[in-house]
């Protein structure tokens, strides 16, 4: 049982030091036995870096732009029939190479690379970033890397496996993360295992793919297409290759400085590979994430993976911002994923609204505020917010290849609204923001509401409480609240607009216009007399 003991309560914002009999443990201190008791689960959460953090993804290709010396000196890697555009030439869809077998957009490149992205390391932790994730880079033929030659070499386009672990050493340096995407489903017809397999029956990579006349195309490919051959993941030695052992694919980056593995069609590799490919990657090194693409309902898939891709909690939000689904029954839906998954995987889910593979957010939504909203929901919602590079400045593009342009370095600009209102929801979620640790690791509190989302994060610290209210009608809503916290009492006050909405009893009566969402924290004065969180903390 905790003792009593007399102790000085620092109450943080509210500069306001007292003594009074609290309950301690050690050298903590504590204003309720529900603090005791709640404020261990915060710490370990709050401890593992893969709770809450916030993902910026790149396509190495087209992030950094090379300089016209950096280009003249690798032209020969891009050997027709490969073209090599200008940053300025925006991806259009082409046609079909009957002669290499790929669409002509898969083999058009701007010229990225590993070091022309370190050039841009402190733009992306300036961002607020906590881990940078990278599409494919391994050996493969397209710009695309999802028909890996070799998973252990790098694509020469982009560098070396050296310039991985120095990228990795520049990110630490940042306080940041490094995550690498793991296509190991299937490989690329170019690949020598393939090839070897094909023209040799006896040869040993003979049973790393699914080979034999039962195919249409003498082989298993992913989806059927012929350029994405599948791998055996049931054969020992495919996963010796990939996962199993010191020097695998998964256990070798992880060793040389990576921190982690974004996975791709991780609901085709399955729960029972997933869950020993995982353990591998945690004994290479200790903390590390395993991220899934798995677009189904994320309950059962954790722990085989340490989080998945939120694809489900995404499709809420559009079917939400696009009129199609209430506020309320998102909110019971929103519920209801966390009730079945746990909310502890949910905190290390990627939550997209956008990415490689779908159009980008300002052109799936057209509307300003639905992406507003969308973005906002993003940030505060469970979960690790994943940002598409150049989201945060307005970039547009529609299906594949258009969505994959790159960056837009133009328009990071003041002028811009859409940085400026990314930056804002950033600054709002990055570690440096005290309060941002109810968005990062708090529980998650559904608020009962007729017309609107509503929904709460809280920590054990009543100054942390965040409550969010969205309106995605096209009225103006007035609604009477309950506040589920015990703690808080006095107003509540808008990040976005300063607006102050006073509540008691813990209930409040707020009207919000119409397709707008409240991101509320209690008001905190500082320097006062009284205060009535003086014996809370």
């Amino acid at each position: 049982m905790p003792s009593l003991r007399p102790a000085a309560l620092f109450l943080g914002a509210a500069t306001l030091a007292m003594t009074y009999p609290i309950y301690a443990q050690g050298d903590r201190y504590y204003a309720s036995i529900h603090d005791l008791q709640r404020e261990p689960i915060f710490e370990a959460r709050e401890a593992d870096w893969r709770n809450g953090a916030l993902i910026y993804q790149v396509i190495v290709d087209r992030f950094g732009p090379p300089t016209e010396e950096e280009l003249a000196a690798k032209r020969d890697l891009y050997p027709a029939p490969k073209r090599l555009l200008s940053w300025d030439q925006p991806p259009t869809r082409g046609t079909y190479n009957r002669d290499v077998e790929v669409w002509s957009h898969e083999i058009d490149f701007w010229g990225g690379d590993l070091n022309t992205l370190s050039r841009h390391l402190d733009y992306v932790h300036e961002l607020g970033v906590d881990v940078l994730y990278l599409n494919p880079i391994h050996q493969a033929y397209t710009n695309h890397k999802y028909d890996a030659q070799d998973y252990k070499e790098v694509s020469a386009e982009y560098g070396t496996r050296q310039d991985v672990f120095d990228l990795a050493a520049d990110v630490h340096e940042r306080d940041m993360k490094l995550v690498l995407d793991g296509v190991f489903n299937h490989m690329g017809r170019t690949s020598p295992y393939f090839q070897e397999a094909m023209t040799d029956p006896q040869s040993p990579y003979r049973d790393w793919f699914y080979v034999g006349d039962d195919y249409r195309m003498g082989y298993r490919g992913w989806v059927n297409v012929a350029n994405l051959p599948e791998l055996n993941l049931e054969n020992p030695l495919v996963q010796d290759y990939v996962f199993a052992t010191s020097d695998s694919v998964v256990q070798g980056y992880l060793r040389g400085g990576v921190d982690g593995w974004r996975l791709d069609v991780a609901f085709d590799i399955g729960p029972a590979i997933l869950d020993d490919l995982t353990r591998a990657a945690h004994t290479a090194r200790p903390g590390s994430v395993v991220i899934g693409e798995i677009w189904n309902y994320p309950e059962e898939w954790i722990p085989a993976v340490d989080g998945v891709m939120n694809m489900h909690l995404r499709q809420i939000l559009l079917e939400l911002v696009q009129g199609h689904v209430s506020g309320p029954r998102a909110g019971r839906m929103v519920q209801t994923m966390i009730d079945d998954t746990g909310l502890e995987g949910i905190l290390k889910s990627w939550l997209i609204l956008d990415n490689h593979d779908t159009q980008r957010l300002k052109t799936a939504l057209p509307e300003t505020w639905q992406q507003r909203m969308a973005q906002t929901l993003q940030m505060t919602l469970p979960g690790a917010p994943c940002i598409y590079y150049g989201v945060e400045v307005g970039m547009t593009g529609g299906d594949d290849p258009e969505q994959r342009g790159p960056m837009r370095w133009d328009l990071v600009s003041d002028d811009n609204e859409d940085y400026v209102f990314a930056r804002q929801l950033l600054d709002l979620r990055a570690r440096t923001n005290p309060r941002s640790r109810s968005l990062r690791v708090g529980d998650f509190r559904l608020l009962d509401s007729d017309k609107l989302l509503a929904f709460m994060r809280r920590t054990d610290r009543v100054a942390e409480t965040c409550i969010v209210i969205a309106n995605p009608t096209n009225k103006r809503v007035t609604e009477f609240l309950q506040i589920r916290e015990s703690k808080l009492l006095g107003s509540l006050v808008d990040v976005f607009t300063g607006k102050e909405i006073g509540q008691m009893a813990n209930t409040v009566r707020v009207t919000i216009p119409a397709q707008t969402t409240y991101v509320l924290f209690p008001k905190i004065d500082e320097g006062i007399e009284y205060s009535p969180y003086m014996r809370v903390r």
